[in-house]
C-alpha cells in the first residue's frame, strides 16, 4: 500500500484507463471499521458494510479488502483521519490508532499496489448519531449504521472536494 496525496489519488482514478474503478471509504474505530464505496463515476458514496476489528484478525480484514478490491474494482482507500480534536480523546492517540491500523494492513502484503490517502473525519460519527437518535434503534444496530454512514460521510466529503477542485481547475461550473 502506498500513501499518496488526496488529489493525486483522485487524478489517478479518473484517468481514461481507470474509469470503472471505485474508491473505498473507511471509518476506522477501536472495534469496528465502517466501509463505504463510491460509484464508478467517483461522485456518490454508498454504505457497504462494517467489519469487526480485533487485534488478532488483521489478516482476515486484509483478505476481505483483497476480495473487495477484486469484486468492486477498487483503486484506492480513503481513510478517515482525525486532523482536528473533536472529543475528549487525545488527538495524537486517535491519529496513531488509525496509522497503526493502516500500517498493519499494509504489512499483510495482501494489498500491495493499492493507493490510500487520509481524509478528515471531523464529526462524521456525531452527525450520523444525531440523525438516527430519534429512531430509537437497538444499540448494536445503531452502532452498525453509525459506522457505515460515517464512512459514507468521509468518502462523500473527499469526492465532493475532489470534484470541486477538478471543476475549479478546469473552469467548469456545476449546474
Amino acid at each position: 500500500m502506498k500513501l499518496v496525496k488526496p488529489i493525486d489519488l483522485f487524478m489517478n482514478v479518473t484517468k481514461v484507463t481507470s474509469k470503472h474503478q471505485r474508491l473505498l471509504g473507511l471509518d476506522v474505530g477501536n472495534k469496528y471499521i465502517g466501509l463505504a464505496v463510491s460509484d464508478t463515476f467517483k461522485r456518490i458514496a454508498s454504505p457497504l458494510s462494517v467489519l469487526v476489528r480485533k487485534k488478532t484478525n488483521i489478516e482476515l480484514i486484509a483478505s476481505d479488502f483483497q476480495r473487495l478490491v477484486s469484486e468492486l474494482s477498487l483503486a484506492g482507500l480513503i481513510v478517515g483521519y482525525p486532523f482536528r480534536k473533536h472529543s475528549k480523546l487525545n488527538l495524537e492517540n486517535c491519529q496513531l490508532h488509525v496509522e497503526y491500523f493502516v500500517k498493519e494492513l499494509g504489512e499483510t502484503g495482501k494489498l500491495n499496489g493499492l493507493f490510500y490517502t487520509y481524509w478528515d473525519e471531523h464529526y462524521t460519527s456525531k452527525c450520523v448519531e444525531s440523525l438516527i437518535h430519534p429512531l430509537d434503534l437497538h444499540p448494536v444496530e445503531a452502532k452498525t449504521i453509525i459506522d457505515k454512514f460515517a464512512a459514507v460521510g468521509i468518502l462523500q466529503g473527499y469526492l465532493d472536494a475532489m470534484q470541486r477542485n477538478q471543476n475549479s481547475s478546469s473552469g467548469k461550473e456545476c449546474g
